[in-house]
């Protein structure tokens, strides 16, 4: 009896050692459980900000809510293809999810350009001209803040430079001398006798590509004459600046003497469609007699006021000899300068045209040059 039991387990023993390397067999060894999580997909790199976000900010794509959710939230793990489809097969090895390609950044915008060294030849450290201005004078606008609060196109920093009075021998070419060394411009306001007593100069100043505008006949305070006086000072006094400039144009742009502005007169300009300038800074050179206080005078008006249309005279010696000096502290003071053009040209009135011949005896007939007229035929 106990050895058919023993041989009953030894029989059974090995079936039970066949079936289990049967099932080995059909079922391969799995590395991985079925329900495991597949991998994550790799996250895409968040923006890199350009360098200078408010010269690019417009560039930047904005990122909405629901796109920034679903980039923040892990995937869920890789299910089977079977079970996509809703039917049930044996669970085989997991397959790995490739990783997702990494969302390429926005490309930043390129920073704005650095401000270009004035070019102006033998002198890299000219003060040069920040911007030019154009401005429309119909209807007779003022600018200066001593007398017309309306129209302030200066920003801060910014300087317009002007000089009255000339044009005069020596000092007017030497203004022109020292603005031409640093490239900049002005805006002249000659009177109309200077004009045709150096006419020459004058055009040297229209040549060099100023403004040139008008500053009556003779000086005279217009609040002490007639209407029909200052009137006729203001006309003569535009008369004569287009004699001297022989065609060039001149700017319909005028300054009263001593800054003086009669009701009547604004009106008058306004009519005439002719600019009207008066200061943001006098300098009150006209009562110095050395360089150096006008450089001071200007420089701590400047200091004070931050910016402004400058008020100078090419007529004074002074002035002539700073203003070298003057434009180099500008410079190295961080002032930038403002050149003002004008959109129209300045016309004259052909009755004041034909008083200034008959009152200067200037040529009425023949415009020859002297030495078309006068030939030397021995010597």
């Amino acid at each position: 009896m106990r050895l058919i039991i023993a041989c009953a387990i030894v029989v059974f023993s090995v079936l039970a050692a066949v079936a289990l390397t049967r099932m080995n067999a059909l079922s391969p060894p799995s590395t991985v459980a079925t329900n495991a999580p597949a991998s994550k997909p790799a996250m895409a790199p968040k923006p890199v900000p350009p360098a200078n976000p408010v010269a690019t900010v417009a560039s930047i794509a904005p990122v909405s809510t629901a796109a920034a959710a679903a980039a923040s939230t892990p995937a869920a793990p890789e299910s089977t293809a079977a079970a996509r489809l809703g039917t049930t097969v044996a669970a085989g090895p997991a397959t790995p999810v490739p990783a997702a390609a990494p969302t390429p950044a926005p490309a930043a915008a390129p920073p704005a350009p650095a401000p270009q060294p004035v070019s102006c030849p033998g002198n890299p450290d000219a003060l040069g001209i920040a911007r030019t201005v154009q401005i429309d004078t119909t209807g007779g606008p003022g600018f200066g803040f001593e007398h017309f609060k309306q129209h302030d196109f200066l920003k801060p920093g910014e300087v317009v430079l002007t000089f009255d009075d000339g044009p005069w021998p020596n000092h007017t070419p030497a203004v022109l001398a020292a603005l031409a060394r640093h490239c900049t411009k002005a805006i002249f306001f000659p009177i109309g006798k200077h004009a045709t007593y150096y006419p020459e100069i004058l055009r040297q100043v229209a040549a060099a590509g100023h403004s040139v505008g008008s500053h009556t006949w003779s000086h005279a305070d217009l609040s002490k004459k007639s209407p029909d006086e200052a009137k006729a000072e203001i006309e003569k006094g535009i008369s004569a600046v287009a004699w001297a400039l022989e065609g060039a144009p001149a700017a319909p742009f005028f300054r009263f003497p001593a800054l003086k502005h009669p009701p009547e007169m604004v009106t008058y300009l306004g009519e005439r469609n002719i600019g009207i300038f008066s200061t943001d800074l006098d300098s009150f050179d006209f009562k110095m007699r050395k360089p150096d206080q006008v450089v001071k005078s200007v420089m701590d008006k400047l200091k004070k006021n931050g910016k402004g249309i400058i008020l100078m005279h090419d007529f004074q010696k002074p002035t002539a000899e700073a203003i070298a000096t003057l434009l180099v502290q500008l410079k190295a003071n961080g002032y930038k300068v403002v050149f003002v053009t004008a959109k129209d040209t300045l016309k004259t009135l052909p009755e004041y045209d034909e008083q200034l011949r008959q009152d200067a005896k200037l040529p009425t007939v023949s415009q020859r040059p002297t030495s078309d007229v006068v030939h030397t035929i021995n010597e």
